[in-house]
């Protein structure tokens, strides 16, 4: 079973017993946190997605420890100006590890596709405003009706001519 959860802006994708390193949390070591922000989990073949997260579903972990990152160094130079400049940084991290993962609510989904709506059909369309339709749907209509020289028309002419 996994989940991808967002933790402090990022998205993670967790599972139970992982170690991951995260920007730097508020707490200390030792401590239980927990996050709300659960956008999908999987268990096999079920799949539940969030809209945009899901209620009720929480990812367990605890803090183990504070620690820096690698360093990173940023180089910056402009050619034939002599201006060279070398800053570098290290990140400010937390390892947490995942204690487990609760999904108490939320919709299941099996497939990962939604419904479209049904599109009307041409004689749905042609009962509604013409004026409500887009200058290249009203030039579809005049090339299915046989209209000439519908490309040069402008979106009133092409209302009178398929009115």
């Amino acid at each position: 079973m996994y989940a991808i959860v967002e933790i402090a802006g990022q998205q993670f994708k967790v599972a139970k017993d992982q170690r991951v390193y995260v920007n730097r949390l508020a707490g200390k070591e030792g401590d239980s946190i927990s996050f709300d922000k659960v956008l999908l989990t999987a268990d096999g073949d079920s799949i539940t997605v969030g809209a945009p997260a899901i209620e009720g579903a929480l990812v367990g972990a605890k803090i183990n420890r504070h620690l820096k990152g690698d360093k990173v160094i940023v180089f910056k130079k402009k050619r034939r100006k002599g201006y060279r400049t070398k800053n570098g940084h290290r990140q400010a991290l937390t390892e947490i590890l995942i204690e487990g993962i609760d999904l108490k609510g939320g919709s299941k989904s099996t497939s990962a596709k939604k419904e479209e709506p049904k599109k009307e059909t041409k004689k749905e369309e042609s009962s509604n405003d013409l004026s409500q339709n887009t200058v290249a749907e009203l030039r579809e209509m005049a090339k299915d009706k046989g209209v000439d020289g519908y490309s040069s028309m402008k979106k009133a002419e092409l209302i009178a001519a398929l009115s």
